[in-house]
């Protein structure tokens, strides 16, 4: 590369590496639930009797829903649209979703009444006039006739709740009103002075939801006629601290323009989320340790500036997530550890370029180590955009249609590509032009890793491998796996999670381990004998219901207590089955589409018969893995909704780099298709072995210290990155070349012969 070119791409590198740092230090990142421990409740707005539930009317309801959420006292809640109908409430720290949920939920209009009398049992809903037959709170099985509102909760202009030292009235709610509706407190609280003592005309009635939470009488103070004036009011009814300041909160609030409803709700505690940051964190480590140790040996000091390189794609990647604003989740973790397998590949693909190029130099090649790194920059810059283009598509179909933490997963893995391609392409390339420039390097060419061509790939060069000669048997084989996929699915079934159905999640933790038949035993005979119950031996138990409610869930949990002692919910999720329904037409849309913008960018890039291999071979992989979760037992989750299209990436991403050099081959021409498939895998097969050890490494490394809720996230990798290997091989090449073959290119137009012309002169 040129000197300036050099430079700029030297101070561009500089500047980013020096920003990221800068971000890192001084900016704190936002952690999802899930991580720092809280509840998430997602309502969902229906059409009232006059009020259609449109996109206007939810942000009505969000400004309510946030002045109720605000009065609740929770430290940074968040709350915000999602689509048309959906507001995503975030309540960090707090573990009983229940109360927040009846409070921030509820339709919560006030209205004030006066007392006319007496009725001997209710009356149904309000007539027509507005008047109305409402149980006493007072006293039980008595009833009150109210005349129409004369006054609503819109003229209340603050709400606080108090505790009244000076009086046995305990906690009551203060309030205050606007100027018009001061006059219509006057104007109610006067006429029902007027009353005789100990007749009820004589009170006012507190209506929250067509329930009286308060009926208080007029003092003999208050002038007939003249209310109670100064704008203000107290509601009492022996309140607690919670239930006056929830009160108090909902009438701040004021009332929902449209009723809404609970479809999702989501618990998690802060000790889970703990564990979880200190499971990545350390999976992170151990991979990108293993993955560097395993860089270094392949590629010595190639090897080495690649792991400085990935380690500054930490930092980068790690600040634009910052920087962005992004959501951290556990997910989103998983999608930041993977993403370190990513950025090797780009490298892999360039240091094994950089020792073709060395070997065809030959001597001359000692004269000047940067020329092969930088023909190989040059030569795989093709392969390397089209293999990140096709993650890049996954990674966003995961942001458009996963809902929640899996979001975060779609976001990191993106801006994961980015990097490094931005690492790879740039940073690598910077530290190995001034490596390569020192004398000491130059007189010991083996040092960098580019004077052989490995070990491998040496065996390879002298025998490559016939593979398509037998193309129809890999074939038959790979049809072979896909048809006990198949059945596995047919057979088994898919135990769809419990986002995707419908249902309530909870787990619990005990101080000892749980015996999974006493566990599944106390369940069932507390009635609920079609629950799902798993357990672990370090004592958490994992039951999954059809019901949803809250009175189911404490029966559960008193039944775990019989035959388990103690227990507390670790985490507690609950989908609506609207809501669950609505998610798993979601999947499918997402992988159905995924497939098709694959098929449509390969085809824009190869010819159509290398798109068709390629993405065939990627349908494979994906079944194959849902055929053996099927055949496991295991829930397939919006978690595993993620691992699918990262697997979708992934398989295209190899078939992706073969093809390729499939292509660049047949410009030479002369030689067969099937030996040219033949070379094309012998030449990029070492390349394909060190990436896909390089995603293996962080991924066992999740599996095994990622606790529960990443361990088939990452067996669902794992299984996605062998099968991606193999199918590149087995799958995409044969099927390529027997497509090529029934259906082969059209020649290439002869050009025309260029016209002479001449001068007079």
């Amino acid at each position: 590369m040129s000197s300036r070119a050099a430079l700029w791409r030297a101070l561009l590198a500089l500047a980013v590496v020096a920003l990221s740092l800068w971000i890192t230090l001084t900016t704190p990142p936002r952690l999802g639930l899930d991580l720092r421990g809280g509840t998430r409740i997602v309502l969902q707005t229906e059409d009232g009797p006059i009020t259609r539930a449109d996109a206007a009317a939810t942000d009505r309801a969000l400004e309510v829903l946030r002045k109720r959420v605000d009065g609740l006292g929770v430290a940074e809640p968040s709350l915000a649209r999602s689509g048309e109908r959906r507001i995503v409430v975030e309540l960090p720290g707090l573990r009983d979703p229940r109360k927040a949920a009846e409070t921030i939920g509820r339709t919560a209009q006030l209205t004030f009444h006066a007392v006319t009398g007496e009725a001997g049992g209710p009356a149904g809903p309000a007539a027509a006039d507005g008047t109305r037959v409402l149980a006493d709170p007072d006293a039980p099985g008595r009833f009150l006739s109210l005349a129409a509102p004369a006054l609503t909760g819109d003229g209340v202009e603050s709400a606080e709740a108090v505790l009244d030292t000076t009086s046995v009235r305990g906690w009551t709610v203060d309030l205050s009103f606007r100027d018009r509706a001061a006059g219509d407190w006057a104007r109610i609280t006067g006429e029902a002075a007027c009353a005789s003592p100990g007749d009820p005309a004589r009170r006012v009635a507190v209506v929250l939801d067509d329930r009286i939470v308060s009926a208080p009488g007029m003092q003999t103070g208050v002038p007939c006629g003249a209310g109670i004036g100064g704008g203000s009011a107290q509601i009492t009814g022996g309140f607690s601290g919670q239930e006056a300041r929830d009160l108090a909160a909902l009438v701040q609030g004021g009332a929902l323009p449209v009723p809404v409803t609970t479809v999702e709700q989501s618990t998690v505690g802060p000790t889970l989320g703990a564990e979880a940051i200190r499971a990545s964190a350390l999976a992170a480590v151990i991979g990108l340790a293993c993955t560097g140790l395993f860089v270094i040996a392949v590629y010595r000091l190639l090897g080495l500036l690649a792991t400085v390189a990935l380690l500054l794609y930490g930092l980068i990647s790690y600040a634009a997530v910052v920087a962005l604003g992004a959501t951290l989740t556990l997910p989103g973790l998983a999608g930041f550890v993977l993403a370190i397998g990513i950025a090797v590949d780009a490298n892999v693909l360039v240091f094994e370029r950089a020792r073709e190029e060395y070997a065809a130099l030959g001597r001359s090649a000692g004269r000047d180590l940067r020329r092969p790194v930088t023909t190989a920059f040059g030569k795989v810059w093709s392969a390397v955009a089209d293999s990140h283009v096709t993650t890049l598509l996954a990674a966003g179909l995961l942001f458009v249609f996963a809902t929640g933490p899996v979001k975060g997963f779609g976001v990191t893995l993106a801006v994961g590509v980015v990097t490094s391609l931005l690492t790879a392409m740039v940073i690598t390339r910077l530290l190995a032009d001034a490596a390569l420039r020192l004398p000491a390097v130059r007189r010991r060419p083996a040092v960098t890793g580019m004077a052989g061509l490995g070990r491998l790939r040496t065996r390879l060069t002298r025998r490559v491998p016939r593979l398509t000669a037998h193309r129809r048997r890999w074939l038959t084989g790979c049809a072979g796996l896909l048809l006990v996929a198949l059945a596995g699915i047919g057979v088994r079934g898919v135990e769809f999670g419990v986002e995707f159905t419908g249902g309530r999640v909870v787990q619990y933790a005990a101080d000892r381990p749980v015996d999974a038949d006493a566990a599944r035993a106390a369940v069932a005979a507390a009635g609920f004998s079609d629950a799902v119950v798993q357990t672990t031996g370090d004592g958490d138990v994992s039951v999954r219901v059809k019901e949803t409610g809250d009175g189911e869930q404490r029966e559960i949990r008193e039944a775990l207590t019989g035959v388990a002692g103690p227990v507390t919910v670790e985490r507690d999720d609950l989908i609506g089955p609207s809501l669950g329904s609505e998610l798993r037409t979601h999947a499918l849309l997402a992988l159905g589409l995924a497939v098709a913008a694959q098929l449509l960018y390969l085809t824009v890039r190869f010819r159509w018969t290398y798109a068709t291999a390629a993405v065939a071979a990627m349908a494979q992989d994906v079944l194959l893995v849902i055929g053996l979760f099927a055949w496991l037992g295991k829930p397939a989750d919006s978690v595993f909704l993620a691992a699918l299209l990262t697997v979708v990436g992934y398989s295209v991403n190899d078939s992706v780099v073969v093809l390729d050099r499939l292509r660049e081959l047949r410009r030479r021409g002369g030689v067969p298709l099937t030996d040219l498939a033949d070379r094309a895998v012998a030449q990029t097969l070492p390349r394909t072995v060190n990436t896909g050890m390089g995603a293996l490494f962080v991924l066992v490394a999740l599996a095994v210290l990622g606790g529960d809720s990443l361990t088939d996230f990452s067996v669902a990798l794992l299984a996605g990155v062998v099968l991606g290997m193999a199918s590149t091989v087995f799958t995409a090449v044969p099927l390529a070349v027997t497509l090529e073959t029934r259906r082969p290119a059209p020649a290439p137009a002869a050009p025309a012969p260029r016209r002479r012309t001449g001068a007079v002169v």
